[in-house]
């Protein structure tokens, strides 16, 4: 029998919630949500580099590149081609700047790609209202 305060039960009900909450989420949420994991992914590859922890480094540098990839797979160019075109250029230089604090082991470079997020981020966080209450917009 498992008690509700083991760690396995505490990581299967986080597993819950986050399911439910990218189930129900609009998409301007779902892209809050993956931007808010790229930042954790960072956070604990920064953890991870500085404890010299080579494989854990890289595979949380590699998840954040993933999630950026999907947050560039979803830029619309429709409405605004240039906007949209800068957007996938930030992204890229986000990942290029991941790979190499993975090669170097440059922590100043995770910061770097943070600091671009957080920043994103927070306008995105920004236009929330704006979006959520008006249908069609963030497609």
């Amino acid at each position: 029998m498992m008690s509700t305060g083991s760690p396995v039960a505490m990581q299967a009900y986080k597993r819950i919630g986050i399911t439910t909450e990218i189930e129900t989420a609009t998409p301007h949420r779902l892209i809050q949500l993956m931007m808010a994991r790229v930042l954790t992914k960072i956070s604990l590859a920064r953890n991870y580099m500085e404890r010299k922890a080579i494989a854990e480094k890289g595979a949380h540098i590699g998840d954040a590149i993933s999630i950026i990839d999907g947050l560039q797979a979803s830029l619309n160019h429709k409405p605004d081609k240039r906007l949209a075109g800068n957007f996938d250029a930030l992204y890229d230089y986000m990942k290029r700047q991941l790979v190499q604090a993975n090669l170097k082991n440059e922590p100043s470079l995770l910061d770097e790609v943070a600091g671009l997020m957080r920043e994103l981020k927070e306008a995105w966080d920004a236009i929330g209202a704006e979006v959520d209450g008006e249908p069609g917009q963030a497609d």
